[in-house]
């Protein structure tokens, strides 16, 4: 179908202030990626009458049942192959793991095709609200506990009495969110690197990076690339760029950043806060950025145990997004409120049971470094269950500083050679238990029996044995969640088993 239309208006330039004139219908669009958010972006682009190619790079059966009700709405399915660019295709959408490299999107970009990610798709699709304006975007990125503060701050929002939503990277797709028959008021978003890479034009409200470490370098290809994706996030940014006081490249990205002119810049600490900043004093979570008499009063948000846990860095996660909350006009009651309403998601710094005097904790979703840093910090003699995917990571700084803590180590996975060696170099008083990874021929469950046995031999009364991996789990698990799942599944078993 021909779409003569499309040449004669300027719709691939970005529009950050409103929402661009696409002219959708008979657009022939490429979306790459036949699952949630593919599918998702699909249904949307059909619903505006453009011609929809569906593209995934499997061919089995499960990616065929999930996009046959899409090609029944009157999209095209092309499975096997999402390398090659569809003839006459005039906009391409990835899904958030579609990296740069990526055959069909070098081919778009040889052609000048404009290639969009869900973010940038979602913000192009807002519909105004019944009084004309746009629900605000309130977004949240950063290399660890990016979900758990964008819940935090969703919870903020609905005991201010708004109807808000988490979406984004935390599981609900963001076309969905604004694209909803119900209007959201305000949208809290988790944006990962992958998301904001395919960005171009977002102009939110309110923005945080919680903070940088090394993560996805495999597909970002170097650490500036890492930090240039994450810095997008407070590009055209109107009220607030938060970042983390105690992260030099957080701040250093709101200073490099093309902002709304009155933007604010706003500093989050586990300190006593400064001037535009939010931080503790004497356990009481202070806000000296949003308040009239900033430079002589505090406002007093809650305490460090309304947040749960209130391990240090989860109480700056509950900062940031107060941050941005507050950034959007929450009152500080709706702050406290929420934070005693959020309860976090599983394999997340998790207690599971204590067994023959040992706590067992499972923070399955510490996929990195970084992440499993911060539970490390939390206890004082652990038993380190680690490995898996390190996606390009190491681990000398993170066992450097753990040392001390660590009564021994269980290894798994793919790249747990890499964790050994860091161990000879850092800690080599400390005794390492390796039980193999996927190589071993042992089904998942077996292997996490395997992993208990060898930690319990390690452990003495009062240690914590943790599951915090620093590495992704699609080796021998299918996701951290059937990982977490199995460890908590096996270790409350075991504790049946002795009555």
């Amino acid at each position: 179908m021909s779409n003569e239309s499309a040449d004669a208006i300027d719709w691939r330039e970005p529009d950050p202030y409103g929402v661009a004139s696409v002219p959708w219908e008979g657009l022939r669009v490429c979306v790459v990626g036949a699952r949630v958010v593919g599918i998702s972006a699909a249904y949307a682009l059909l619903d505006l009458g453009a011609d929809v190619l569906l593209c995934d790079r499997y061919d089995d059966a499960e990616t065929a049942e999930r996009s046959a009700p899409v090609a029944e709405r009157g999209a095209a399915l092309r499975l096997g192959d999402d390398k090659t660019l569809p003839e006459g295709c005039e906009l391409l959408v990835v899904v958030p793991g579609i990296p740069p490299s990526a055959p069909i999107v070098a081919a778009a970009r040889e052609a000048a095709i404009p290639v969009w990610g869900d973010a940038e798709l979602a913000w192009r699709l807002r519909k105004p609200l019944p009084d004309g304006s746009f629900a605000p975007w309130l977004g949240l990125t950063g290399t660890n506990g990016k979900t758990t503060a964008v819940r935090m701050l969703a919870a903020m929002l609905e005991a201010a009495g708004k109807r808000a939503v988490a979406c984004g990277n935390v599981g609900f797709p963001m076309v969905d969110a604004v694209l909803a028959q119900d209007p959201y008021e305000v949208l809290a978003i988790e944006l990962s690197s992958y998301q904001l890479y395919w960005s171009e034009s977002l102009s939110l409200l309110a923005a945080a990076v919680l903070n940088i470490a090394p993560d996805h370098l495999d597909w970002h290809g170097s650490m500036d690339e890492y930090i240039r994706a994450k810095a997008k996030i407070y590009e055209r940014c109107q009220i607030a760029c938060v970042y983390n006081v105690a992260d030099k490249v957080t701040e250093h990205m709101v200073e490099e950043a093309d902002v709304v002119e009155g933007c604010r810049a706003i500093g989050f600490t586990l300190g006593a806060p400064g001037l535009s900043m939010l931080g503790v004093v004497d356990g009481i979570l202070a806000d000296r950025a949003f308040i009239e008499n900033r430079r002589s009063a505090a406002a007093e948000l809650g305490t460090i145990y309304d947040v749960e846990p209130h391990a240090p860095h989860n109480v700056a996660n509950a900062l940031a997004a107060g941050a941005l909350a507050r950034a959007y006009g929450v009152p500080v009651e709706a702050v406290r409120d929420g934070l005693r309403n959020f309860r976090p998601d599983p394999h997340r710094i998790e207690f599971v049971a204590v067994l023959d005097g040992v706590d067992y904790v499972d923070d399955s979703k510490a996929t990195n470094t970084h992440a499993a840093a911060a539970s490390l910090a939390s206890y004082e003699h652990i038993v380190w269950i680690a490995g898996g995917l390190a996606k390009g990571a190491r681990f000398d700084d993170l066992v450097e500083k753990s040392a001390k803590r660590l009564r021994g180590v269980v290894l798994l996975g793919q790249d747990r050679a890499v964790i050994a060696e860091a161990l000879r170099e850092n800690a080599p008083h400390v005794p390492v238990r390796d039980i193999g990874g996927a190589d071993t021929g042992l089904d998942a469950e077996a292997s996490i029996d395997l992993i208990l046995d060898a930690a319990a031999e390690l452990a003495q009364q009062g240690d914590t044995v943790l599951l915090a991996p620093a590495c992704a789990s699609m080796d021998m698990f299918v996701s951290y969640n059937e990982r977490g799942d199995l460890f908590a599944k096996a270790v409350k078993a075991r504790k049946a088993a002795r009555g």
